[in-house]
């Protein structure tokens, strides 16, 4: 006898459909398992077992043949332990096979029968909502993240008795309420605020700029002169995630089991600050079973980097791809996986090893130690920032200075009328920021006077820039006037824009 149930694996962050099939025929009693599974499937025949006998169930002793189809997808983790469980109490007559027929499955089961909570489950409804099912049986430790989909009725079990009793009408199981909102903007009072700051006028304002267009920048100064604090501020001042942004966040999350305990969608923007002894595949993703890497973790977020040249050379080279693409895809024997992974690089580094360059008469660096330090950050790796800007050391009567500085909430404002016009303005295309636009949308909306067009001649000319680092002076001039609420790019935009090159004009790496 021959039963079908419903179900799904991940492919990336996104869901994939899968028929569990279960046969049970005549012959010699065995559990063979088939269709392209990892080791975690392999090992749910003793799971399924144990827990469809210590449910009260009884085990069929014959010949039981589980083929996950299609065959050529590679099927990943413990989620079709209920499915084949259901398969095979169904092939056995226990439960109706034709109450299957419309409901996805998923959940790992514990041997004596609990349902326990799976990874992704997210992408797996969504998945499932997509391919036109109208009902999910997903582990009630799941619910709150299940219910952001609407349109598709989700059953939070807890264990197979009373999934079985659901089944055969005996019981009801809870029906979980969709708890989906249209936007996200409840401030975190966990951000440091730029009033704290003092000074530093020069990185608020390129901060802010970057914040307007979803820049990258990289900042340059001594120790202590607060680089990795106004870091740390710079998610207090980012516009506010969209309810799109937030499951897209979500499900990179949920893939990675990384999605807080009992939380839902995720509402704020990530910030991520991985260690300089991270591995290429923590920071991109990979694995033999690819996860996602730090640079998808800061999908629509912020990535951190302190101490940028005491990372490992091949790690920041393999970033240049994803700053440039917005994704990561990982190509293995059993298939391509694709992370997004839009993010704002944030990098944070002294001018020299000791620190103190260019004050002479602190730093002990030669001219040659200063060169091999900055040269740990290739030119191509420094093209795609579009703000380097410089970090002074903060002076005492700065330090104590009573005056009051802006807050995280009026610079938000600002950076928040700035996103609306950039909406506005790409509403037709497949971007949010400036930063995301390519060569065709610069000469869209990137459209230069005759005054502004021979300024950027000259300093193109005179840094001696690659047409990477023209393009992004172009973008930054355009969240500049932006944030002044100008519809064209004047020449005092351009001259601010281009005075965010500082490595471009002080340093030869």
């Amino acid at each position: 006898m021959i039963s079908k149930v419903p179900s799904c694996t991940l492919q990336g962050i996104e869901g994939s459909m899968i028929e569990v099939e279960v046969d049970l025929s005549e012959g010699l009693p065995s559990f063979d398992l088939v269709g392209l599974p990892d080791s975690a499937v392999r090992e749910s025949k003793e799971r399924v077992r144990s827990a469809i006998k210590n449910s009260g169930f009884s085990f069929p002793i014959k010949r039981i043949t589980v083929n996950l189809a299609p065959a050529h997808i590679r099927k990943e983790g413990p989620a079709f332990d209920l499915p084949i469980a259901l398969g095979i109490l169904a092939s056995s007559g226990i439960i109706p096979k034709k109450s299957l027929h419309n409901i996805v499955c998923m959940g790992e089961l514990s041997l004596d029968g609990k349902i326990r909570p799976i990874h992704g489950l997210l992408s797996l409804v969504h998945c499932a909502y997509k391919n036109q099912f109208t009902q999910c049986m997903i582990p009630e430790a799941n619910a709150q993240e299940g219910a952001l989909i609407e349109g598709i009725t989700l059953w939070a079990a807890s264990d197979l008795k009373s999934v079985v009793a659901h089944l055969l009408q005996e019981y009801s199981l809870n029906k979980i309420k969709n708890t989906t909102a249209k936007s996200i903007s409840e401030p975190d009072p966990t951000i440091p605020d730029f009033s704290y700051i003092k000074g530093q006028q020069t990185v608020k304002r390129a901060l802010e700029i970057a914040a307007a267009g979803s820049h990258n920048v990289i900042m340059v100064g001594p120790p202590g002169s607060g680089k990795t604090m106004m870091a740390r501020c710079l998610p207090g001042i980012l516009p506010a995630l969209t309810f799109e942004e937030s499951m897209e966040i979500t499900k990179i999350y949920s893939v990675a089991g990384l999605l807080p305990e009992k939380q839902g969608l995720i509402s704020k923007r990530p910030f991520r600050a991985p260690h300089h002894t991270i591995s290429p595949s923590a920071l991109v993703g990979g694995g033999h079973n690819p996860k996602p890497g730090e640079v998808s973790l800061a999908h629509y977020g912020v990535l951190f980097l302190d101490e940028l040249p005491e990372f490992k050379r091949n790690v920041l080279e393999m970033m240049r791809q994803p700053l440039e693409d917005g994704k990561v895809t990982i190509a293995r024997n059993h298939g391509h996986y694709t992370y997004p992974s839009n993010f704002m690089l944030v990098a944070a580094l002294n001018p020299c090893p000791c620190g103190f360059y260019p004050d002479i008469e602190k730093c002990t660096c030669t001219p040659m130690q200063i060169h091999r330090y900055l040269g740990k950050i290739s030119g191509p790796l420094l093209d795609r920032i579009d703000l380097h800007v410089e970090a002074a050391a903060i002076e005492y009567e700065e330090l104590t200075n009573k005056r009051l500085e802006e807050s995280s909430q009026t610079i938000q404002k600002r950076v928040q009328k700035a996103v609306q016009i950039q909406n506005e303005r790409f509403k037709q295309d497949t971007i949010l920021f400036n930063a995301q636009m390519n060569p065709k949308h610069i000469e869209k909306y990137c459209i230069l006077g005759k005054e502004e067009s021979k300024l950027l001649e000259t300093i193109f000319s005179t840094l001696d820039l690659s047409a990477r680092a023209y393009h992004r002076i172009l973008k930054v001039a355009r969240t500049i006037a932006d944030l002044e609420e100008s519809s064209f790019i004047q020449v005092h935009h351009i001259t601010e824009a281009a005075q965010y090159r500082n490595l471009d004009r002080n340093y030869n790496i």
